[in-house]
């Protein structure tokens, strides 16, 4: 694993002058902090140890929030008494480098890029920079980046319209002695002079990861920071699922008794425009139901089979996506995948072992959903639908929402 990084934390910020100015922009207040402090904690969740911070504009101020925010991070500066470029402010960084290898991020760009596996897949490849390529759709603010099937970047792409593509993340994991024995000058750029050329040697390589990503760089983007970064559960990312209880969450329940037959199946309204919603930022969408009716014999698997078919073929006709539904038929309390135990979302990490609890979150109408996403170690949201008399002070719960649908236009 790669254990430093480099901050390129010495832009100017001259397109966000009509709202920000006499301030570097990665100090930017983002959500009532600087917006340092989301790149520097997104290092920090995934084992950085030591951050080198490449700084110039303003460096005072940079200075004094590390020295006041951070007094035990262990953290370098080092100082463009000029503009240098990208790459000339990163081969000075670079002498600051304990290690062979170093992350590099950009200060203004929030990408929550997987490091663990960008660090393995270059020190795998023998690569001397690997970029963190985010999947984007109807873009034409970036240009994008061809990658051949082995993930060796074939070229860097001028901005125009696509329907789909890569952009560059702006995170590296860069070698550094590679990069030094280049004698490259002082000055230059880090995307034109470097990447653009060694890509024609086979040496840069590519890895696709749809997480979170903003680049404050504009008005329009700095604002929309704003609301994404207050969130209180966060940002959510193709990294994370989402656990959905049925009854109560997307149908309505059908009061003291079951949904026996599809015929008394009903949706919610908006259910099916917010899982169309989920389907765009979750990476899987999992149902998890208690079904005693089937336990008790009043319920017949195959009218519940059906149900759920239907239920998920009529999500997906609307571009919505439900990737598996579990449900427990058990009566005994105590069954492990009667929630709220947790053996139903246990078996969907076996099923998909790309689940992370730790970036999971699961949405029910009753307390036995608030415990079992607390036994997953996932967070709450509570639909107060059926049971508005829950407080929403309960410690079960993490976050409360009228339904389904307005959680989902909150993302």
């Amino acid at each position: 694993m790669i254990k430093e990084a480099i901050i390129l934390a010495g832009g100017l910020g001259t397109r966000l002058r009509s709202v920000v100015s006499d301030i570097p922009k990665c100090m930017a207040p983002v959500a009532g902090e600087p917006f340092l402090k989301y790149v520097i904690a997104s290092l920090l969740d995934q084992g950085v140890e030591h951050i080198i911070f490449s700084v110039g504009y303003l460096h005072e101020q940079i200075d004094s929030y590390l020295k006041e925010h951070y007094p035990d991070l262990d953290y370098s500066l080092t100082i463009e008494d000029n503009p240098l470029g990208t790459g000339g402010a990163i081969q000075l960084a670079c002498q600051q480098v304990r290690g062979e290898n170093v992350f590099v991020l950009n200060g203004d760009t929030l990408f929550l890029a997987d490091l663990p596996s960008l660090a393995a897949f270059h020190l795998e490849q023998k690569a001397v920079c690997s970029l963190s390529l985010k999947p984007m759709e109807d873009f034409d603010r970036y240009g994008s980046v061809e990658l051949s099937s082995k993930g060796i970047v074939l070229s860097f792409k001028e901005k125009q319209h696509l329907e789909k593509g890569l952009i560059n993340g702006g995170v590296y994991a860069l070698s550094v002695a590679p990069l030094l024995a280049l004698g490259l000058p002082s000055k230059y750029s880090f995307e034109k002079d470097f990447l653009e050329i060694q890509a024609r040697n086979a040496v840069v390589y590519g890895l696709a990861q749809d997480r979170y990503f903003i680049d404050i760089g504009i008005p329009e983007d700095y604002q929309r920071a704003q609301t994404e970064l207050s969130r209180p559960l966060g940002i959510f990312d193709k990294s994370w699922t989402l656990f959905l209880d049925r009854d109560g969450v997307i149908n309505h329940e059908k009061h003291l008794d079951y949904i026996h037959h599809w015929d008394e199946f009903e949706f919610y309204d908006g259910v099916k425009q917010a899982i169309k919603i989920f389907a765009r930022v979750f990476g899987r969408i999992v149902v998890v139901t208690n079904q005693k009716g089937i336990g008790k014999g009043i319920t017949k698997l195959e009218d519940l089979q059906l149900i759920h078919s239907n239920m998920v073929n009529a999500i997906a006709e609307v571009g919505g996506r439900i990737d598996k539904v579990y449900f427990c038929p058990d009566l005994n309390e105590d069954s492990l995948n009667r929630k709220p135990n947790p053996g139903m979302g246990l078996q969907a990490k076996v099923d998909f072992p790309e689940i992370d609890f730790s970036r999971a979150l699961m949405v029910g109408n009753t307390i036995s959903d608030m415990a079992f996403g607390r036994n997953l170690g996932v967070k709450t949201i509570f639909l107060p639908t059926t049971r508005p008399e829950v407080g929403t002070n309960n410690p079960l719960i993490d976050a409360v929402y009228p339904s389904l649908i307005a959680f989902a236009l909150d993302l």
